[in-house]
């Protein structure tokens, strides 16, 4: 065993090292496993440094090849902490260690392990002064002057960051999988693709084989229109229509020149828009001209329930939208992304009398897909929800 003074090296500093250095070898370690590294040697399983060694292994390597890159980068660290031992103590109050830092602390990126500062012999000036005078700069001596060239930060990456996301009600892969079942096939195509069925008819009814029988290539003519409702109470879920939109023309079988996308806020009006910025305006009368009665319609909108506010005038003004939308075909959804018990005492729960609306899950979306094909469901919804 390699037993050692425990005024020779500072485990935790050790441990400090160590967890900086295999960070930097792309080992898969957070905060929580340098906090268990630290409570292992707290409980005493550093009494020799093979115990830490063997400890900080269990703790940190998930594989052999992580334990074979550990032992290197362990023999170098041991021998850079002993190289850097001093020969002698300082002063009192002239020169402070710095602190290990706290969970918090490795959170920030501005905090930087000793090793990546310049040493402290260019750090302290070489002049003597008075003791008074050190004790006031020792704060500041482990710090890199302004005048210093830049120090580049210590890169430590979290692997659960704390940051805001959007919310994804469906998942873009899901997406991809409903839009297939959006398929209005029409045989337009040349005569490319063999039928085997009416190759045996042909062959029964003249006895003989002479040639196959082709049939026309098949494509999706589906159209779909759709109408996403944007800003307001709609922006968290802008990333989701956002993919709503890219898988529908991108990643679907619908030839992108059958999708139409347009963009209002709370309300379609007389006026929608080609962006999402609501700054291309268009009519919504020639918005619809390309409508026919095989044209798929599907709103996205939480129809006031996010707000969960029963507004009048909203009521009114959807309403007459809906009509005008009816006069061009019957294959209308309604997608909203707020779950079915939000819609009680909101405008949504009126606007869902007048149109088959359904709540913005796997479920939802296929029933809605299914409408805009033109297999209607019975009402999912109920006001008794």
């Amino acid at each position: 065993m390699s037993s050692f003074d425990p005024q020779e090296l500072n485990l935790q500093e050790l441990v400090l090292r160590m967890f900086v250095r295999l960070r930097r070898s792309r080992f898969k370690l957070g905060v929580g496993e340098y906090m268990a590294a630290l409570k292992a040697v707290e409980a005493g399983f550093g009494d020799d440094l093979d115990d830490l060694e063997d400890t900080l292994k269990l703790l940190w390597c998930g594989s052999l090849g992580e334990q074979s890159q550990f032992e290197p980068i362990w023999k170098s660290i041991l021998a850079q902490v002993r190289a850097h031992k001093p020969r002698k103590p300082p002063f009192p109050g002239t020169l402070k260690v710095q602190p290990l830092p706290s969970p918090q602390e490795l959170l920030d990126d501005r905090w930087e392990p000793e090793e990546m500062l310049p040493p402290l012999e260019k750090r302290v000036e070489q002049r003597p002064e008075p003791r008074d005078s050190l004790r006031m700069q020792a704060p500041n001596l482990l710090k890199p002057k302004m005048s210093s060239p830049p120090v580049q930060a210590f890169n430590l990456i979290i692997e659960e960051p704390w940051t805001l996301q959007a919310y994804y009600p469906i998942s873009r892969r899901s997406l991809m999988y409903a839009w297939q079942n959006l398929r209005r096939p029409i045989a337009d195509g040349p005569l490319n693709v063999l039928d085997i069925n009416a190759t045996i008819q042909q062959v029964s009814r003249q006895g003989l084989y002479i040639s196959p029988v082709y049939a026309r290539r098949e494509r999706n003519d589906a159209r779909l229109l759709l109408l996403v409702d944007q800003n307001g109470s709609m922006t968290p879920f802008h990333q989701f229509t956002r993919n709503l939109v890219e898988t529908a023309r991108e990643e679907s079988s619908l030839d992108p020149e059958n999708v139409g996308t347009f963009y209002f806020q709370n309300v379609p009006t007389s006026n929608v828009y080609m962006d999402t910025y609501l700054t291309e305006v268009v009519p919504l009368t020639a918005a619809l001209s390309s409508c026919d009665a095989a044209t798929s319609i599907l709103i996205v909108s939480d129809a006031g329930a996010a707000r969960g506010k029963r507004t009048r005038g909203r009521i009114r003004a959807t309403a007459r939208f809906l009509y005008q939308l009816k006069r061009y075909t019957s294959l209308i959804a309604w997608l909203n992304p707020m779950p079915k018990f939000r819609w009680v005492g909101s405008s949504a729960e009126i606007i869902a009398n007048s149109v088959s609306m359904f709540q913005t899950d796997n479920e939802g979306l296929s029933n809605a897909i299914d409408v805009v094909r033109g297999q209607p469901l019975k009402h999912s919804y109920s006001s008794s929800l």
